[in-house]
């Protein structure tokens, strides 16, 4: 049986766990509260970038996200900045839908799963 590895826990949850060479990413916010969706979107991407090379991994080895938006109207702003940051050919299966997010500053929630290369 392989090791299950958790990374950066916090007594609640694990910022990634990493089992068969596959990593799962939690939901990651933005830095800044009450940003716009763009702003928070471009945020929580870089830090997808840090914690899937700290995995082994990296966006083109990105098997499916979830995408969380208190507001499902702001998917277009979300949209912008989603497709200049995938890397085309390589895009993962998504789901976006609207839902409340733990706090009303943050205005977009994104988790993954991905693929050590």
């Amino acid at each position: 049986m392989s090791e299950i590895v958790r990374k950066n826990g916090n007594g609640r949850f694990s910022e990634a766990v990493v089992k068969d060479g596959i990593v799962y990413v939690s939901g990651i916010t933005g830095d800044t509260p009450y940003a716009d969706v763009k702003t928070q979107a471009k945020e929580l991407l870089a830090t997808m970038d840090r914690i899937l090379a700290e995995n082994g991994s990296d966006k083109e080895h990105i098997l499916a996200a979830q995408v969380v938006l208190p507001d499902i109207s702001t998917v277009g702003e979300l949209n912008e900045v989603w497709d200049a940051w995938v890397v085309k050919g390589h895009e993962p299966c998504r789901i976006c839908f609207e839902g409340r997010l733990v706090s009303p500053k943050y205005r977009v929630e994104i988790c993954l799963i991905a693929a050590v290369k």
